[in-house]
């Protein structure tokens, strides 16, 4: 019961931290990135769309045969305490693979992308599993989606998505069928703007791999407290 509280008064905090409006730091960040965006041709955000499209399709669809059989827990607490062991494996994974691939230089530097793209899917995977959801359902697909994006966003977009996620269970009737349906220009703008600045530092010399140690250790750590209170927001209810 005092776990259950504790975890309660978290979740709170975590989501009156989703609600908040854009600093004007986040204004001013969102603005310069947008003209950068405006001046980068059609062609190449439609490459970079269809790229990102197809990779986050064959995860998606590719981790559902892989994703962990629901455990059995004694309590929430135990459940939880597994999601968190679940997630320092990953992030202590993704921390190993930034620094060797920013120990590489550019072109493996720019490898880590699809990498670590598929290792954020996966744990999103993992922690839904645990959490006792059935990731095999097509809408529960896309609650991953929308975590994702809740992590790797704009303050202005979180508060879109978090918006679209608080009453799920409503929500999610109204879903479209068809997960060609889901906006993934504005998936791939909002996660690519966000990540940028912190990996552009990882394809530098000498510094690479320092930096992809900590941005990739962090990046995850990030997504996984997302995820526990993205979930804990409907079991909790």
């Amino acid at each position: 019961m005092l776990y259950e509280q504790r975890i309660r008064a978290e979740l709170e905090t975590w989501k009156f931290r989703m609600r908040r409006p854009p600093s004007l730091t986040d204004r001013l960040s969102k603005s310069v990135q947008g003209r950068i965006n405006r001046l980068i041709p059609d062609k190449v955000h439609t490459a970079i769309t269809v790229t990102i499209r197809e990779m986050v399709r064959g995860v998606l669809f590719g981790s559902t045969y892989t994703a962990p059989k629901t455990p059995v827990f004694a309590s929430f607490y135990d459940l939880e305490t597994a999601v968190l062991q679940r997630i320092d494996f990953y992030r202590k994974t993704a921390a190993a693979e930034g620094g060797v691939t920013g120990a590489g230089g550019i072109l493996l530097g720019l490898a880590d992308f699809p990498i670590l793209l598929g290792m954020k899917l996966k744990l999103l995977f993992d922690i839904a599993a645990y959490y006792g959801f059935d990731v095999k359902d097509y809408k529960e697909r896309l609650y991953i989606l929308e975590i994702f994006q809740l992590a790797f966003s704009s303050q202005q977009h979180r508060r879109k998505v978090f918006a679209e996620i608080e009453d799920w269970e409503d929500k999610k009737r109204d879903l479209p069928e068809d997960i060609k349906a889901f906006d993934w220009q504005q998936f791939q703008i909002e996660y690519r703007d966000h990540i940028d600045l912190a990996k552009m530092g990882q394809l530098l010399p000498v510094v690479g791999a320092a930096v992809g140690v900590v941005v990739n250790y962090r990046l995850v750590t990030r997504l996984g407290e997302t995820a526990m209170n993205a979930y804990r927001m409907r079991i909790l209810r």
